[in-house]
């Protein structure tokens, strides 16, 4: 790839910059390529010892669970280091238009996946079978365990196993140390800390090495910048620009503040809730030690003052005049990507590849996701890595659109007209043409597995499917009423749910106690 290597083997990465995507990508890489063996490819991370983590969002999504199994680390550990909680769902309040007297006005994403093969409640709840029922209690448990405040699993099941699927709530701060600590001793990882003082090209512009403040210069064959939103190799140094989506998703701010808890025992939610507010909405996680809060809103809509008043109001109602006390953080967030991921002999993976808002825990989705990728595709010769290079910047450009049309749903779909960002959100004009597009279909037959064409989406016609129905979204099936003639079968499978609802109640543990136990006995190991 570079004018004097062009035809070696691909034996060395270099990963500028820690936090979660820096640390995910180093586990990611040296797993699969056996960085802890003589032949293995060799994998050093440099992380400057001045720059703590972002940590905005604190959520996860089940597909984590996949990646932190493959990697070897106890699920135990996980929940006794990193101040972690489950997560079975997200709760989203006041997205929508309060209806009549009901104190009521929310919904879940759950985590349960709606398996297509099998016999489908949705088009009978849409027909109007299952009336005062809403679509998440029809069709599933999840959303009614998450309600009792009760974990997805029993100390019985072994890691990374329960009833029903999971993520976590965790401190990112911890999270990143106990992936660096795993990546060193475990998987073979090398670990610099050192500032980045310069960067050195080659001769037709790829990345030769880059030089440190304390530790020398290190070449590589491959450079991943993980700088986050400063993007320092592939925007700065390689030049590579930055397109904004501000245009469709207007909430470009962010405030945080973590409380604690005023209760030892205080009841922890196993669900992120999500609450809408007038220029945004406010994320309210439960880890076992605190609460991770924060307030993402558009600068248009309201000046930072009076986002950190609507912010410290809402903690007000649960901590009272103890808010006061509590520090607030401003982060201003780079909601886009950039025109290419992988460039030249530098791949980009976390916030200087892309960000949006964390609605829906996309950030560590992303991260994740792009990490295992360059992991699978890392090509063998610098030779084939333009045509790497090519692929990865295709796949990473779908999922990026993919995954902003999804969180713009949630605003196109509200029908609050309180405040202009709300009302400004339903313009079509601000509005991805393919998701109107799904969305004229699916005003006439529900979403269905063809609608979502490649392996590499990352929202799927479950997620669609929750949003749709917990937003009220009108799917008029009238015209093909016909194909549903199935009441009875319905009737029983919703029986059966009915069945696990009672069954799960006297089953599961408050998620607090459970959390409790793993803490002092440990889960089964795999």
């Amino acid at each position: 790839m570079t004018d004097i290597h062009k035809d070696d083997l691909v034996k060395e990465v270099v990963i500028i910059g820690g936090g979660t995507a820096g640390w995910l990508t180093a586990c990611h890489l040296a797993k699969k390529h056996g960085s802890n063996t003589p032949q293995g490819l060799r994998v050093t991370l440099i992380e400057s010892p001045n720059i703590p983590t972002i940590g905005v969002g604190e959520g996860t999504v089940p597909s984590i669970l996949e990646s932190l199994r493959y990697f070897g680390i106890s699920e135990t550990d996980i929940i006794r280091e990193c101040d972690a909680t489950f997560k079975q769902s997200i709760k989203f309040v006041n997205w929508m238009k309060p209806k009549g007297n009901s104190h009521n006005n929310y919904y879940h994403h759950p985590f349960d996946y709606i398996d297509s093969n099998q016999f489908d409640l949705t088009p009978y709840w849409l027909n109007g079978q299952f009336e005062g029922h809403s679509y998440t209690d029809t069709i599933g448990i999840q959303s009614y365990v998450s309600d009792l405040h009760l974990a997805p699993k029993l100390m019985t099941h072994e890691e990374y196993a329960g009833i029903n699927g999971y993520a976590y709530h965790l401190d990112a701060a911890k999270f990143s140390q106990l992936l660096t600590r795993h990546a060193v001793e475990k998987l073979g990882v090398k670990h610099v800390l050192a500032e980045v003082k310069d960067i050195r090209l080659t001769d037709c512009g790829a990345i030769d090495s880059v030089v440190t403040d304390n530790q020398g210069e290190f070449f590589a064959d491959l450079f991943v910048d993980c700088t986050g939103f400063s993007s320092l190799l592939l925007g700065q140094t390689l030049g590579v620009n930055f397109i904004s989506k501000n245009d469709v998703l207007f909430a470009d701010h962010a405030l945080a503040i973590q409380v604690p808890y005023t209760d030892p025992n205080q009841t922890i939610p196993s669900y992120t809730i999500s609450t809408a507010q007038e220029a945004g909405w406010i994320w309210d996680i439960g880890l076992s030690e605190r609460r991770g809060t924060g307030y993402v809103y558009s600068e248009k809509y309201s000046s930072h003052a009076r986002a950190e008043q609507v912010f410290r109001d809402y903690l007000r109602q649960s901590i009272g005049d103890k808010v006061d006390e509590l520090p607030c953080r401003r982060i201003e967030m780079n909601v886009g990507y950039r025109e290419k991921f992988w460039v030249k002999n530098c791949v980009a993976i976390g916030l200087s590849q892309g960000f949006v808002e964390p609605l829906e825990a996309t950030g560590l989705l992303i991260f994740d996701d792009t990490a295992k990728m360059l992991a699978e595709q890392l090509p063998s010769k610098m030779s084939t890595m333009p045509i790497i290079a090519e692929r990865f910047n295709k796949i990473g450009r779908y999922q990026w659109d993919r995954v902003i049309d999804f969180i713009k749903l949630h605003y196109y779909l509200s029908d609050r007209d309180d405040a202009p960002f709300w009302r400004d959100n339903r313009s079509q004009e601000s509005t991805p043409q393919k998701l109107l597009d799904n969305l004229a279909l699916w005003r006439e037959r529900p979403p269905s597995d063809y609608d979502f064409i490649t392996k590499q989406e990352v929202f799927y016609r479950t997620n669609y499917l929750y949003v749709l129905y917990g937003m009220a979204f009108n799917t008029d099936i009238s015209a093909i009423a016909y194909r549903y003639t199935e009441q009875g079968k319905a009737e029983q499978k919703h029986s059966l749910i009915l069945q696990q609802k009672a069954k799960v109640q006297g089953m599961l543990l408050p998620h607090r106690e459970l959390l409790q136990r793993i803490k002092q006995y440990g889960l089964q190991k795999i």
